[in-house]
């Protein structure tokens, strides 16, 4: 038995072996189908997957996008079966498919933590779910979560630099950034310690090495200077101001949810989990799930399979 999250950058699985995460860049042509044969050659048949990776714009609808992932699964594990955000699980490529991974890891905690806030701070995007009704959790598209306060879309990996950062401090002097994608949000983690090299998994914007003295490069270049130029110390106040503005954000979204729904106890997942828990009082659930943390939504659409009559 095997859990699948098909995402626009990264295929996540779990099954008996433990938990693997492969970058695989849909909107780049990523090998889908032959990263899914290798767990395939584990002897693993039945697959339960959902996913998020029909919203890349290498398809032109989401509707392309779904039955793209679903015939790709379905080649290399036939009989597999996708969660939809109606709560169900579906044989086909039905439009309840787009975005449902979300959804997943929230039916997985909803009995566990009934009152509780569920944050998925991933490479790309963070989801912020409350458990304390289910039910009005059914059927919200990624459109509708933006509208609520659900999804907000910065993450620890992929988020160009100055779509936050508009301007920062340097030896006193307020310099605005250029909007050039030059450094992403995993430079600026990368150089404050909060991930190491090896969890850089997605594309440099240069496509260059993945080193800190490269990110440190990579910062500089967003208010259009050299390394020498403002040193390393100002391309270290570029990181520090972009993660406070990125912090606050998610911070606050949380503290906007909890208001609204009343819900309690912060769950925090994915490769931002450390990074979000001490800011919010949450607590990390790799505690609870290990390193199926990071890879949530594969974990917990396979747990929800097994409690699921009739699959």
């Amino acid at each position: 038995m095997i859990g699948i999250d098909v995402g626009g950058a990264n295929l996540k699985i779990v099954d008996e072996k433990g938990v693997s995460i492969h970058y695989c860049p849909l909107f780049e042509g990523a090998p889908l189908r032959e990263l899914l044969a290798l767990h395939r050659e584990h002897g693993n048949d039945t697959a339960y997957v959902v996913m998020s990776g029909e919203l890349v714009d290498c398809f032109e609808s989401k509707q392309e996008g779904i039955s793209f992932i679903v015939d790709a699964v379905k080649e290399v594990f036939p009989s597999a079966v996708f969660y939809g955000t109606d709560g169900r699980f579906h044989a086909g490529a039905v439009p309840a498919l787009a975005a449902a991974n979300w959804l997943a890891s929230a039916d997985y905690l909803r009995s566990q933590y009934p009152g509780g806030i569920f944050v998925d701070f991933g490479s790309t995007t963070a989801d912020i779910v409350p458990l304390t009704d289910f039910d009005s959790l059914l059927g919200l598209t990624d459109l509708k979560r933006l509208q609520k306060g659900y999804l907000i879309y910065t993450g620890v990996l992929r988020t160009s630099i100055p779509t936050l950062l508009h301007s920062v401090s340097l030896a006193g002097v307020k310099t605005p950034l250029s909007t050039e994608f030059f450094s992403q949000s995993a430079d600026a983690h990368l150089v404050l310690g909060h991930i190491p090299e090896g969890l850089y998994s997605c594309d440099t914007p240069d496509k260059g090495p993945k080193t800190r003295v490269a990110s440190l490069r990579r910062l500089a270049r967003t208010v259009c200077a050299d390394l020498d130029e403002i040193g390393g110390e100002g391309a270290m106040e570029i990181a520090r101001a972009f993660w406070k503005v990125q912090g606050d954000i998610i911070t606050e979204g949380i503290r906007a949810v909890r208001e609204k729904t009343g819900a309690d106890t912060v769950l925090t997942a994915g490769i931002g989990a450390p990074l979000i828990a001490p800011l919010s009082g949450g607590v990390d659930l790799s505690r609870l799930c290990g390193p199926a943390a990071d890879a949530l939504p594969a974990f917990a659409v396979r747990e929800v399979a097994q409690r699921t009559p009739g699959l």
